[in-house]
C-alpha cells in the first residue's frame, strides 16, 4: 500500500529542483516577450555575421583551454591526474550541454561523474568539478567588482550584492576551515572536514592557487571580448569601457543556474542593465541573444565529441570483447553515472 509514495518521493527531489529552475527561466523569459516583444530576439538572430561566428569560436578555443587547465589544476590538488587534451575535450562536451539543456549545470554534472568514474572516485570527481566552477565564479565576482570600483558605470548599484556573494562565499569558507577539527561525527560535520581539507591540502597551496587565479582571469576575458564584439555586431556605439561593466555585470547573472540552455536570468539581466545605461532593455536582449548564438556556435565541437562517444558505446555493445584500453568507458555502470545520465538524456 505504502510503496507508491516511497517510490514518488526519491523521484520528486531529484526532479523538483530541475522543474524549479525550468519554471524560473521560462518565468523571465516570458517577461520580457510580455514586455519587449519578439523583435529584439528576432534582431539578435538577424545579425549573426560569419566574422562574429569565427571570432567566438577562436576565443572559445582559448577560454575552454584555459577552462581545462584549470579543472587539471584542481584535479591534480585533489589528487587525481587529468590531461590538458582530455580536460579540453571533456570541458567542450560540457559546454555544449550546458547550453542545450536545462539548468546550465547538467553539462558539469556528466564532466563530473564521467572522470570520477574513470579515476575510480567520483565522488572526488565531483568535488573537483565544483571547485573549478566555484573558484571560477568568485574570480568573475572579484573583477567585476573591481572593473565596477574603478570604471565609471550605471550598474554600479549591483556591486553591493557581487560584494556580498563573494563575502558569503569567502565567509563559508573560513568557517569550514575554522570549526571542522571541533565537529562531530554527522553527515554535516564530515562535510565540512571535507571542504577543510581540499581548501587546506589543495586549493589553497602556495602553488596552486596562483594558477587558478590567472586561468579564471584568461576566461573572464575571453568571454568580456566576446560579449563585447557581439554588442558592437547588434550595433551598440556605449564607450568600451561602459560596455565591460555592463556585459560584466550580465556574466554574473548569467552564472546563476536558474536558465534553459543558458537563457533566462542572462537576458533579464541584460534588459536591466541596458535600460539602466540609457541604451533600451530590448538592445539588451538584442546583444545577449546574438552572445548566446555565436556561443553555441563556438561549443559545437562538443556536439562532435559526444556523437563520437555516443558511436563507440554502440560499438561497444555490439562487440563487448573489442573494448580495450585505459581511455575508454567499461561497460560497466556506477549507480551515480546512471544518476547523472538520467539528468543529462
Amino acid at each position: 500500500m505504502h510503496s507508491a509514495p516511497a517510490r514518488i518521493g526519491p523521484a520528486v527531489r531529484r526532479v523538483g529542483p530541475l522543474l524549479l529552475r525550468l519554471a524560473a527561466g521560462v518565468t523571465v523569459l516570458w517577461f520580457l516577450g510580455r514586455e519587449l516583444g519578439a523583435a529584439p530576439f528576432e534582431d539578435g538572430l538577424r545579425a549573426v555575421t560569419w566574422q562574429g561566428i569565427a571570432a567566438a569560436v577562436t576565443l572559445t578555443v582559448l577560454t575552454t583551454i584555459c577552462s581545462a587547465w584549470r579543472w587539471q589544476v584542481v584535479a591534480r590538488a585533489l589528487g587525481t591526474d587529468i590531461g590538458l587534451s582530455r580536460a579540453t575535450g571533456a570541458y567542450y562536451r560540457s559546454l555544449f550541454l550546458n547550453s542545450v539543456l536545462p539548468g546550465g549545470i547538467l553539462g558539469d554534472v556528466h564532466r563530473a561523474v564521467t572522470q570520477g568514474r574513470r579515476a575510480g572516485d567520483v565522488a572526488q570527481g565531483v568535488r573537483a568539478v565544483g571547485w573549478e566552477r566555484l573558484y571560477g565564479q568568485v574570480i568573475q565576482a572579484v573583477v567585476t567588482a573591481v572593473v565596477l570600483l574603478t570604471l565609471p558605470s550605471p550598474v554600479r548599484p549591483a556591486l553591493p550584492y557581487i560584494l556580498a556573494g563573494i563575502a558569503g562565499v569567502v565567509g563559508c569558507a573560513a568557517l569550514a576551515v575554522k570549526v571542522a577539527p571541533r565537529l562531530g561525527q554527522s553527515r554535516p560535520a564530515r562535510a565540512a572536514r571535507v571542504i577543510a581539507a581540499d581548501l587546506r591540502r589543495g586549493l589553497l597551496v602556495q602553488g596552486v592557487w596562483p594558477q587558478l587565479t590567472l586561468a579564471s582571469v584568461l576566461v573572464v576575458a575571453g568571454h568580456t571580448a566576446t560579449f563585447v564584439i557581439a554588442a558592437r555586431i547588434a550595433g551598440s556605439t556605449a564607450p568600451l569601457g561602459e560596455l565591460i561593466a555592463l556585459l560584466m555585470v550580465i556574466q554574473i547573472a548569467a552564472g546563476i543556474p536558474l536558465s534553459i540552455g543558458g537563457w533566462g536570468p542572462r537576458e533579464g539581466a541584460a534588459a536591466w542593465a541596458f535600460a539602466v545605461a540609457g541604451l533600451g532593455a530590448a538592445n539588451g536582449v538584442t546583444v545577449s541573444t546574438l552572445y548566446a548564438v555565436l556561443m553555441l556556435a563556438a561549443v559545437t565541437p562538443g556536439a562532435g565529441l559526444l556523437l563520437k562517444d555516443a558511436v563507440r558505446r554502440r560499438r561497444e555493445r555490439e562487440h563487448p570483447r573489442e573494448w580495450s584500453g585505459p581511455d575508454q568507458t567499461p561497460p560497466t555502470r556506477h549507480p551515480a553515472w546512471r544518476k547523472a545520465e538520467q539528468l543529462v538524456l
